[in-house]
């Protein structure tokens, strides 16, 4: 039977020094869910946030087929803790599970130079405006397909003012990119950066990382990353990142 956890630091040994701060937002009780297959001394945990889900712990074969009640189905990807999680993994879903990787990035908060994001800051084109996320544009992100995970794990902008940050470029009143946190947790964020596709390829995603860093730093939160592809890799290292390690995830479409 799985459970989920209520007292979610009884998962932390499970999940220790795992440098990932989705999970950090779950072991917190900031947002997401814990579940276990036990409440009082789990064997086995996964973190589950948004579109991902980390396992940990001992391989156990219900928890990975575990489709939690409030679960509306669509993409996840599962982040394996070892290759015996991903082993079980490719058994449960078989070809519905598409094996890849992700890049993770280094967690070096002093790593910024913040003249550097600041000129990046400053070649903002003419004809567009760059604005923090405010009340209006957390709900027009939340409204917007392309720009929704901006927002999406946010229950409402009161939580998002305390544990969010954003900012996006506008264009005649519409969003047409942005740098905002995916999640958040006590100290710091995970950083979601998108363009819309017809105002790709003209430095914007470098420019709202480069404002949404210089936020974070200021409020003494640091902008955590973590590389879908090689482009966001080139993207992080160009703001000051450094990439660590790739990793095996699983994506996957919960009916």
């Amino acid at each position: 039977m799985i459970f989920e956890l209520k007292q979610t630091e009884k998962a932390e040994a499970l999940f220790d020094g795992w440098q990932e701060t989705l999970i950090w937002s779950c072991l917190q009780g900031v947002m997401g869910r814990i579940y276990a297959d036990s409440q009082e001394e789990p064997a086995s945990a996964m973190a589950l946030l948004g579109d991902f889900c980390f396992f940990a712990g001992k391989p156990d074969k219900e928890l990975v087929l575990y489709e939690p009640p409030y679960d509306k189905g669509g993409a996840v990807i599962m982040v394996p803790q070892d290759e015996s999680w991903g082993a079980l993994i490719e058994e449960c879903y078989g070809a519905e599970a598409k094996k890849t990787v992700r890049y993770a990035v280094r967690k070096e908060p002093d790593v910024f130079d913040r003249e550097r994001l600041k000129t990046a800051v400053n070649h903002l084109p003419k004809g567009y405006t760059l604005k923090m996320i405010d009340e209006r544009l957390f709900w027009q992100c939340m409204e917007t397909d392309w720009c929704r995970d901006f927002t999406a794990q946010y229950d409402d902008y009161a939580m998002f003012q305390e544990y969010g940050l954003g900012v996006v470029i506008m264009k005649d009143g519409q969003i047409v990119s942005g740098a905002s946190s995916y999640s958040g947790y006590a100290g710091g964020i995970e950083v979601e950066i998108d363009t819309r596709e017809d105002h790709r390829r003209r430095g914007f995603a470098y420019i709202c990382g480069a404002k949404l860093i210089l936020e974070c730093l200021k409020r003494g939160w640091y902008p955590s990353w973590d590389a879908q592809n090689l482009w966001s890799a080139a993207l992080a290292e160009k703001l000051g990142y450094h990439l660590d390690r790739e990793y095996v995830v699983y994506e996957a479409v919960r009916q």
